[in-house]
């Protein structure tokens, strides 16, 4: 069957969808509503919508096919007049997968027991006689058993498997078996990408951004800065929030390409998931600014080596998580924590490295952020654009951004994403957080750059 190219609209009684079915005979076509679900049927195509509040078929309702045109035009009547339907412009949303009813425990029914309530009895007596208190544990018994504990050693976690996960849920492996020979010049984890664990992963990345830190560029790219100052400067339309967001058709018509999935996950991979975006709007951030919003052939690798669970497969959180009694609540420490990361690695690899211009990322972020799903459906659209059309990186497209484009529309909180954009404007991140002294290297340039001047005072006069 084949997924139709489809909008939908709404008026204050009613939702309509415009679906474009070309060459089909109306009499065929199969329309059916169940509570909040339309689905559609007319051979080859098939469409099933679900909408955020029932509708109704009445008298009001009706269906019209235009044959010039090609588009079935349907409209249902809303069950509570007036009601708004939101994110009826979020295509994937609407084309998500019902979620699953929530499992239920067994029921266990005793067909036959030989055992009798005095053998339950005495064999829970004998057990008991069986047991023994070494002096450890006794005197662990009277001190109300405060027993020592250590945290586990995630190295020596049990594993069934020799596969290495990673991606997004962790739901993928094998995608980099035979990395070495490819021309994947941001892979740092080598032929060992399928074999590291997340601990390894995240010393690797670590060392090799220690490595090709380099302090001459930093400290040039700080004296002369007048092009960093211009990109610094430069105005993003997106993020002025009088701007009007519309979803083009090139979107839509991306967004109806993406998987039908349904993700299960618990709060905590669910909190972990919104760390990991803000590493990928950050990357966006960068390239969209040091491009005056015009990617380049350098865009890919750029957005690559600036995501950390691209380069190395090591995704947030960068700091030990402690989920409080507030469901996705996020700390000022993980989230400079995360931001660190990102901030390191637009210090070390691309052309333009200055911390005034990852600040001003951060607040980027942070601004596409408050403007909550939409514009961050659109952000990711645009990097799966970039990746996909690149002969080696589209694979962290395949094992990253398209889960993100489906899970951002039909699973993520606009309440959530406003609450992280509204703690990153207001978080500062150190530079002594960085790692590298940044504050003595810029009052060292500083120095040289006034010294420089007095030098050539002196010559002329």
């Amino acid at each position: 069957m084949i997924t139709p190219k489809f909008s939908c609209s709404q008026t204050d009684e009613s939702v309509i969808a415009s679906i474009y079915c070309p060459s089909v005979r109306a009499t065929d076509v199969e329309i059916d509503v169940d509570d909040a679900v339309l689905t559609v049927h007319i051979n080859p195509y098939f469409l099933r919508l679900s909408f955020p509040y029932s509708v109704v078929e009445d008298d009001k309702s009706s269906a019209q096919y235009d044959p010039s045109s090609g588009y079935l035009t349907i409209t249902l009547t809303k069950s509570v007049k007036g009601q708004h339907f939101p994110d009826l412009d979020l295509l994937a949303k609407l084309l998500a997968p019902r979620p699953s009813r929530s499992h239920t425990r067994p029921s266990i029914e005793v067909l036959e027991s030989r055992h009798t309530l005095a053998d339950d009895i005495a064999d829970i007596s004998k057990r008991t006689d069986a047991l023994s208190l070494d002096d450890e544990f006794a005197q662990a018994a009277r001190n109300g058993w405060q027993l020592s504990q250590a945290i586990p050693d995630p190295a020596s976690e049990f594993r069934t498997s020799s596969k290495r996960y990673y991606g997004f849920l962790d739901a993928f492996t094998g995608y980099f078996t035979h990395a070495t020979h490819t021309e994947n010049e941001i892979n740092e984890l080598g032929d060992d990408a399928e074999a590291c664990n997340a601990e390894e992963r995240r010393t690797r990345r670590i060392a090799h951004e220690n490595e090709k830190w380099d302090e001459e560029h930093y400290m040039a790219d700080y004296a002369e800065d007048e092009y960093i100052q211009e990109l610094i400067n430069w105005h993003n339309p997106d993020l002025t929030y009088a701007a009007e967001l519309v979803i083009t058709e090139d979107e839509k018509m991306a967004m109806l390409r993406l998987p039908r999935k349904e993700y299960i996950m618990d709060s905590f991979q669910e909190h972990n998931l919104y760390l990991t975006l803000i590493t990928l709007m950050y990357a966006h951030a960068y390239d969209k600014r040091t491009t005056l919003n015009d990617p380049t052939a350098e865009s890919a690798w750029t957005i690559c080596n600036l995501v950390a669970p691209f380069s190395a497969l090591d995704p947030p959180p960068y700091s030990p998580v402690e989920l409080s009694g507030v469901a996705l609540d996020f700390t000022d420490a993980e989230l400079t924590s995360t931001l660190v990361t990102s901030y390191r690695r637009s210090l070390t690899f691309p052309l333009y490295r200055s911390f005034q211009l990852a600040e001003r990322c951060r607040q980027d972020v942070a601004a596409a952020f408050r403007r909550g799903k939409r514009l961050i459906t659109k952000y990711l659209l645009e990097l799966k654009d970039i990746l996909d059309h690149h002969d080696v990186y589209y694979v962290y497209s395949k094992i990253w951004v398209e889960d993100f484009c489906v899970w951002i529309q039909a699973g993520a909180s606009d309440a959530v994403l406003v609450r992280i954009g509204e703690k990153l404007d207001a978080l500062r991140v150190p530079k002594s957080a960085i790692g590298w002294d940044l504050g003595e290297l810029e009052e060292a340039t500083r120095f040289a750059v006034d010294r420089d001047s007095d030098s050539d005072d002196e010559s002329v006069e």
